[in-house]
């Protein structure tokens, strides 16, 4: 069964480095990958990689878009291994774009690699090692580790309301894994929230 936006058409755009896998992110999201700044786009995704940092022409298109006041979010992609932090990414993000939120951070298992999300808005983890991705309540030890990520959270979402993300004046850092599909429901969700330029 399709969402109600399933049909709809949505002009998106994905910004990046090679290295965060700008094609790979526009085909899984059916978007295009843009190398300057595109006004005539319903949503900007900006793609970056823990490893490899924000280039300076993904920077500017960024600083380029303030104008339009078009919906931008950003995905961290490279996330597979325990050397690649989304906390840092967010916090490099945070300096050169401007500040974004993060409802959802990374849970690793034992080994290390991510493999869930927990939800800061009711500390529901997404548990993407099952398959479809388990929803369950997480555990008193996930709720004092993510503590201050989710007072940070609710202090920055406290005077926007519901459409603060397809106004353009909200930007959500989300985690992702093309591989796993870690994050991927989660873009998608955003992406349902935008009005179809059709």
């Amino acid at each position: 069964m399709s969402s109600p936006s399933a049909n709809s058409v949505k002009r998106i755009h994905v910004y990046g480095h090679a290295s965060a896998s700008p094609q790979a992110l526009a085909t899984a999201f059916a978007a295009t990958v843009a190398h300057s700044p595109q006004d005539e786009s319903d949503l900007a995704i900006f793609a970056i990689n823990p490893s490899a940092g924000v280039d300076q022409l993904t920077i500017e298109n960024w600083a380029a878009l303030d104008d339009f006041q078009i919906p931008r979010l950003v995905v961290v992609n490279g996330l597979d291994g325990q050397e690649l932090d989304f906390e840092d990414a967010v916090m490099v993000a945070n300096r050169v774009f401007t500040q974004l939120i993060t409802p959802y951070l990374v849970l690793h298992d034992e080994n290390g690699e991510p493999t869930a999300l927990i939800r800061l808005q009711d500390l529901q983890i997404i548990d993407y090692s099952k398959n479809p991705p388990a929803i369950h309540a997480s555990e008193p030890e996930h709720e004092e580790v993510v503590r201050e990520f989710r007072e940070e959270y609710f202090e920055l979402t406290s005077e926007m309301d519901d459409g603060a993300f397809a106004a353009g004046i909200l930007f959500p850092a989300i985690p992702i894994n093309l591989l796993t599909g870690m994050g991927v429901d989660v873009v998608r969700s955003y992406i349902d929230l935008l009005p179809s330029s059709s």
